[in-house]
């Protein structure tokens, strides 16, 4: 079942769409980015929580400093002094995250009410970027489609193409998940895996380096399980430049098109456990920071910082200045295709 709704914004209509499926299980999207508002699920015996963070007020999504739940565009992620050079021509970007530019710039599609319809059982979203626009070149045509399963799974599809000339793009959702529910504080007693023996080290404006290091004997290592926030206050330059986790993961075993799952989210309190699939070589797993002073939850509270868990599946940052990263460069006559899958199941907790 699809249910439609509609609020006013000083930047137009926005629509919500509610899936529930024959659980009860049921996810909220919002046409404001394309953006994932609400996911609520059952723990082990039954219970129902929203395990999203998210603001009250549909209309505090925009601007927002933690992009929450959204899709950012046309570049997901960092580019370096928001400069890139394509076929001999340099293109400038905003500066919007310290020296560096940021998830598409200030007008970036997180902040864009995007077109939607309902196609079957999928709500797909719309939106076209005009050439130029943020800086970028070519107008680049870009969907969000989503769908929601019976067994608790909820399917991204991103597509995007451009007319008239080549342009670089990445698209992702940045939802943050707290599996005790939107308004259960820390999530750094998270348990989390990444089916990745490889990471990017950055500078201390969290640009790669260029280095592909692997993760083994560092706090980066996730590949067996672990408490998110057990390393965190280690002596290790990546978890002092971001005050925690902010890093981009290389996904092991990747091939363009194959799904394959890249991380296993759970928590020992309530048993929810989140598996994140994707199609995408490359996961930013970002541990909610700097998420103090956004605007209130859901439940009316001032977030806290490290409330909620991003697990980003994407291509690399700043990919469009280094060749040894997997290209995010796309042609007229070509498409990009790329799928994340969120599924939610529980087990008895173990606290």
């Amino acid at each position: 079942m699809i249910e439609k709704q509609t609020i006013d914004s000083p930047k137009g209509e926005i629509t919500l769409y509610t899936l529930t499926n024959a659980s009860g299980a049921s996810v909220t999207l919002s046409t404001l980015g394309a953006g994932i508002v609400k996911v609520i699920v059952p723990d082990a015996a039954g219970n129902m929580e929203d395990v999203v963070l998210g603001y009250a007020d549909p209309r505090d999504y925009f601007y927002d400093g933690p992009c929450a739940g959204k899709v950012p565009g046309r570049y997901a992620n960092r580019i370096a002094k928001g400069h890139f050079t394509l076929d001999g021509t340099e293109y400038t970007l905003a500066i919007n995250n310290g020296p560096n530019a940021l998830h598409g710039g200030p007008e970036g599609f997180q902040n864009r009410i995007w077109d939607s319809h309902v196609e079957d059982n999928e709500v797909v979203m719309e939106y076209t970027s005009a050439d130029g626009e943020e800086g970028y070149p070519g107008v680049l045509h870009a969907s969000a489609t989503y769908s929601w399963s019976d067994d608790n799974k909820l399917t991204l599809k991103l597509h995007a193409t451009v007319d008239d000339k080549p342009t670089v793009v990445n698209l992702t959702n940045h939802a943050y998940w707290n599996l005790d529910g939107q308004n259960a504080g820390s999530a750094l007693n998270h348990i989390l895996q990444i089916k990745a023996s490889h990471y990017l080290p950055t500078d201390d404006t969290l640009i790669p380096t260029g280095e592909i290091a692997p993760v083994a004997g560092t706090p980066m290592d996730f590949t067996s399980p672990k408490q998110f926030g057990r390393d965190m206050q280690e002596d290790f330059p990546a978890l002092k430049y971001g005050k925690g986790y902010d890093n981009c993961w290389m996904v092991d075993d990747y091939e363009k098109g194959k799904l394959q799952t890249v991380a296993v989210l759970s928590s020992p309190a309530s048993g929810r456990v989140l598996t994140v699939e994707t199609t995408q070589p490359a996961a930013q797993v970002y541990g909610g920071n700097w998420l103090a002073g956004s605007p209130l939850n859901k439940s009316g509270r001032s977030m806290n910082d490290y409330d909620g868990i991003a697990i980003e599946c994407q291509h690399t940052p700043d990919a469009p200045n280094r060749e040894q990263f997997p290209s995010t460069r796309l042609n007229p006559g070509e498409s990009l295709d790329e799928t994340i899958v969120f599924g939610f199941s529980a087990v008895a907790p173990t606290v």
